[in-house]
């Protein structure tokens, strides 16, 4: 990770804690700053020209996603990628997303159907600009929740939306290593025409192959990334 202060790097004086943390986002999601390394807030305010409480505010934030773990002693530490935790995340949402979804389809509107549409195009859109990374897992998610939002079972969202921010990371990743935009697209659109049709055996099926290739992809990226590391 290169700390040196360069005119370029500065962050405009806008929102500072948004700013620190979305470009340490991207850099984390993009493996500049690799698997154990330390975050140091002296040297991160160095970079950016900025005092450290935006830098401490944008660690906590990082923290709370998951992207960083903040460890007595030692600081802010990029934790390792653990195929263990991904195949275990990837194999939960498989289990509970499509029998959520299996209680939303029937009472989904044309609303609904719209506005997913909606975010399907943003997030399209998103997906073509490789420096806007950050802002894929929230739209895939706002997608999904649209589909899921019918079902009536709080208890269920609340689980399945916590194990979504424990593998937000996982999801952009994902796409970032394996280049699975074309794919993802194609299923959503598929997932999104089902659910349309009122058919929910299908969408149900695509839904879990699509959660189960995304885990498979990724944890197989991974090791192939390590390998010729």
């Amino acid at each position: 990770m290169n700390l040196g202060a360069t005119p370029e790097s500065a962050i405009p004086r806008q929102s500072l804690t948004s700013a620190v943390a979305d470009r340490l986002r991207e850099e984390i999601i993009r493996g500049t700053i690799p698997e154990g390394a330390q975050l140091r807030q002296d040297a991160i305010a160095m970079q950016y020209h900025v005092s450290r409480i935006p830098v401490r505010e944008a660690l906590r934030q990082l923290d709370a996603e998951g992207l960083i773990t903040i460890v007595p002693n030692r600081g802010a530490i990029v934790p390792a990628l653990s195929p263990t935790d991904i195949e275990e995340l990837f194999t939960i949402r498989a289990l509970l997303e499509p029998e959520i979804l299996k209680h939303s389809i029937p009472r989904l509107n044309d609303g609904d159907f719209e506005e997913a549409q909606v975010v399907l195009r943003r997030y399209e859109s998103e997906l073509q600009q490789e420096d806007h990374l950050f802002s894929w897992g929230r739209l895939n998610w706002q997608f999904h929740s649209i589909l899921y939002s019918r079902a009536e079972r709080p208890h269920f969202m609340s689980i399945i939306r916590n194990v979504n921010n424990s593998g937000e990371r996982y999801t952009r990743l994902q796409l970032y290593l394996t280049h699975g935009v074309q794919r993802a697209n194609e299923e959503h659109h598929q997932i999104l025409e089902l659910c349309r049709q009122r058919d929910v055996p299908g969408a149900c099926k695509v839904l879990r192959q699509h959660i189960q290739y995304a885990g498979q992809s990724l944890k197989q990226a991974l090791q192939e990334r390590r390998a010729s590391s």
